[in-house]
């Protein structure tokens, strides 16, 4: 199946899936505005304020767009310069939180390959209300298989690759992040690798989401996390300066 993505439809899923957050902004901004008409504001720090509010609503907007609409990530150019073997041996994995639009992309990049989609969503500890509303309208890959995170149902050392693409972050506590990467050692084959694009709790992305990048960990926690659940490599390539590609094994 091929998946043609819609124009801006990158931006348009953060506007979406974040809704709840532009509506307090806005109204927020409003009674600011408001506010102007009752108390005495300084000129300046009124300006200010509104100046922040202003930068906080559109920026990621601007950023998303750059990332996910205008950058090429969809194409998966970065991927097919990672030479990654594509034979009807080779066993791969695309895991996500609740929300997959990569899985069918990855078919047609890697034909010849078994994919296997697994969702690790829990409703009751994966509480964001922007993966709730993005599993609403996920195209759901053919025998994608809901799994737990602590446990991945196959043998050790049975997979090639592991795609985890813009889902970790969605496991917030550090032991949970732990034994779900145990459980990705633990099936990948002694040279198979997790290939993971995460944004990092890092400063270009504080200029881009502001304090909506405390939603990412960073490098180092994610590190630790790999280091923990037994990998030894931690390669990371930046694409934009908002987004990381890590090779682990």
């Amino acid at each position: 199946m091929e998946v043609k993505r819609r124009n801006f439809q990158g931006v348009l899923n953060i506007l979406s899936f974040n809704r709840h957050f532009y509506v307090a902004g806005v109204v927020a901004l409003a009674l600011t505005i408001g506010s102007k008409f009752i108390f005495n504001w300084h000129n300046g720090l009124f300006s200010l304020v509104i100046l922040v509010f202003i930068y906080g609503l559109t920026m990621p907007l601007f950023v998303s767009a750059y990332i996910y609409d205008f950058s090429g990530f969809y194409n998966f150019d970065w991927l097919k310069t990672m030479k990654i073997e594509d034979t009807k041996e080779k066993f791969n994995l695309n895991i996500n939180a609740g929300f997959d639009e990569t899985s069918f992309i990855l078919e047609s990049i890697l034909p010849n390959s078994k994919l296997q989609a697994y969702d690790f969503y829990n409703a009751n500890q994966h509480t964001e209300q922007a993966i709730i509303r993005a599993r609403k309208v996920s195209l759901v890959y053919p025998n994608t298989q809901q799994i737990k995170s602590n446990s991945i149902p196959l043998n050790d050392n049975s997979v090639d690759n592991i795609f985890l693409l813009s889902a970790i972050h969605e496991i917030r506590i550090h032991e949970e992040k732990v034994h779900f990467l145990k459980e990705c050692r633990r099936v990948c084959k002694p040279n198979g690798n997790v290939i993971m694009v995460e944004h990092l709790r890092d400063f270009p992305n504080f200029v881009a989401f502001t304090i909506g990048f405390t939603h990412f960990f960073s490098r180092a926690t994610l590190k630790k996390a790999f280091e923990e659940a037994g990998f030894t490599s931690f390669k990371e390539t930046k694409f934009t300066p908002f987004m990381s590609i890590f090779s682990c094994n």
